[in-house]
């Protein structure tokens, strides 16, 4: 086996080999990197004697404020069969090796490997990595329990039946009342940041910027999409209500981002929105159609009745895994969180 190391300025064999992967993501794409341009990035690429590429890693680095340590963070991967030990034991000591000229004290991953897939959890164990139990919170980095679509060799009209019956009475009501849907790119992520913001002092969840959203948007290109609803009252102008965010990369499309106003709620524009995306999804070939993370699959849960509706299934992932580089760095740091109180 042997790596190498590259940067943002060389990666089209390192994102084609993310894409065509079955457990490829956006966030281990060079696309996430541009995107995360306030971290440091590397790419580590292993290949077999043949000279094939059987696996990736895209490392993220970030600088501790007033601390020269800095935290190495592979958002969802690396890419690689998870059962290949040599493959992931050769891409963890690479970012080892390269995390020394960034005095990195420790490395994170939170793979979309399954929970349950025992023989992983030895491999990443037995490489020295510390697994967090998954509580009842998002409190990780990343979601690790997820609702995704099964797509994978369904027509529309077949992943349309598979719906819950209510939600395709909302998508029908949506139609009914004549609101439109609209596909945009950046530049109306001012228009989708007006609605975040409602949505997010409505919710109370964090708000991203809209230079954020525009970003996005712009780095992915035609991979990325703003769908807009918009809505007309027989007495009243036409009115953006709703939007989503979305991503499509490899065999797979993300629900990245959703918002909607506080009016006009009744016309159902969120599972108009939710169905156009789908159907491009299926338009795209896409396998899975991820609608991301929830706290807990509860059917009291506003936001999982929700997403699993959508004749979706549940995953849960296996934790967000932490591997010390720099024990003594890690003690002065894991000392000064408790001083700050995080």
């Amino acid at each position: 086996m042997k790596t190498e190391i590259i940067s943002l300025e060389n990666t089209s064999e390192f994102d084609a080999f993310v894409a065509k992967s079955r457990n490829g993501h956006f966030m281990q794409s060079s696309y996430w990197g541009r995107v995360k341009d306030d971290w440091d990035w590397f790419g580590v690429i292993c290949r077999n004697d043949s000279g094939e590429i059987t696996g990736t890693a895209a490392v993220l680095v970030r600088k501790l404020a007033k601390l020269p340590y800095r935290m190495l963070y592979a958002p969802r991967g690396p890419v690689c069969d998870p059962g290949d030990k040599e493959t992931f034991d050769t891409l963890i000591s690479a970012i080892k090796k390269e995390g020394k000229r960034y005095n990195g004290y420790e490395l994170k991953l939170d793979n979309d490997v399954d929970t349950n897939d025992e023989s992983y959890r030895k491999i990443v164990t037995e490489a020295g990595f510390d697994i967090t139990p998954v509580g009842d919170k998002i409190t990780g980095l990343q979601c690790n329990r997820v609702i995704r679509i099964n797509l994978e060799g369904k027509t529309e009209d077949e992943v349309f039946a598979s719906f819950d019956s209510g939600h395709r009475r909302k998508v029908r009501v949506a139609i009914k009342n004549n609101v439109e849907i609209e596909v945009a790119g950046s530049e109306k992520a001012e228009l989708f940041y007006d609605m975040m913001k409602e949505t997010t002092e409505r919710d109370g969840f964090a708000l991203r910027s809209k230079e954020y959203f525009a970003k996005i948007l712009d780095v992915f290109g035609d991979k990325a999409r703003l769908y807009i609803a918009y809505y007309t009252p027989e007495d009243g102008e036409r009115t953006a209500i709703a939007g989503a965010l979305s991503l499509v990369y490899g065999d797979k499309l993300w629900y990245f981002y959703g918002a909607s106003r506080n009016v006009y709620r009744n016309v159902m524009p969120n599972y108009l929105v939710q169905w156009e995306m789908i159907k491009w999804a299926v338009e795209c070939g896409c396998n899975i159609y991820d609608f991301r993370g929830v706290d807990r699959f509860d059917e009291d849960d506003g936001l999982y009745r929700f997403k699993i509706k959508f004749g979706s299934y549940q995953e849960e992932f296996m934790g967000e895994m932490t591997l010390t580089l720099n024990s003594a760095a890690a003690k002065i740091i894991e000392a000064a969180q408790k001083l700050l109180g995080r």
